[in-house]
């Protein structure tokens, strides 16, 4: 464990000095210690920093209206800006989305992998990602960590890449502490990549390619 920069949080007179704690964990079989201390900080409304199969994200709890806010803000991110729901598997998507037979077989095909599918939102997304409750974004990452965060939160993860907006992805742990000091825990898996998921609507017939990223699309629309 290393502790990262520290940021300045004025309460009243005083200032209180925040330090962002770096805690390396194994990415192929995280300790479940590890892996609690993230879920306490998500319980805890805090935002977090974990690597993925593509790059690092930058994470809350989905039902935490406060810790959403915070994380559109601390990236300054426009409120357009989609977010994506982090699942442990197919099994766990359908309470958030809606899937017809179609898609179901093209999402076993992909996941767990480098996709972000966009799919009919149910009830049991909050307002506050989709608005209108027409779609949203579901990650199921060939990754441990933050799949194993999600199994022990109980809950989807809220994700988002780990950059600055409208920057590339920060692919070093100590990066991601320095760009974003508020944070107070980044897990540190090693390097993370720099391309991004392919998003891929499947709210539509045939499915559009949205974005372009480390999954391959070449036989996905055939």
């Amino acid at each position: 464990m290393r502790a990262g920069p520290r940021s300045c949080l004025r309460s009243g007179r005083r200032a209180v000095y925040v330090r962002t704690v770096l805690l390396a964990i194994n990415p192929e079989h995280p300790e479940p210690r590890k892996v609690q201390r993230a879920v306490e900080a998500l319980n805890a409304g805090e935002i977090i920093a974990y690597p993925t199969d593509t790059v690092y994200g930058l994470g809350c709890d989905l039902m935490n209206k406060a810790a959403v806010d915070r994380l559109y803000q601390l990236k300054n991110m426009p409120r357009t800006q989609a977010l994506a729901l982090i699942c442990v598997d197919l099994s766990d998507i359908a309470r958030y989305v809606l899937v017809e037979n179609r898609a179901y077989r093209l999402l076993k095909r992909l996941l767990p992998g480098p996709y972000t599918c966009i799919l009919p939102a149910t009830r049991e997304v909050p307002k506050i990602i989709a608005p209108k409750r027409q779609q949203v974004g579901i990650r199921v990452p060939d990754h441990a960590v933050p799949r194993a965060i999600t199994q022990a939160l109980g809950r989807p993860l809220i994700s988002t890449t780990a950059a600055l907006y409208g920057g590339e992805a920060l692919q070093w742990p100590e990066e991601i502490a320095e760009a974003f000091p508020q944070l107070k825990l980044v897990l540190d898996g090693g390097p993370g990549g720099v391309v991004p998921t392919t998003v891929l609507d499947l709210s539509v017939d045939p499915p559009v390619v949205v974005r372009e990223g480390a999954g391959p699309v070449d036989d996905i629309l055939l």
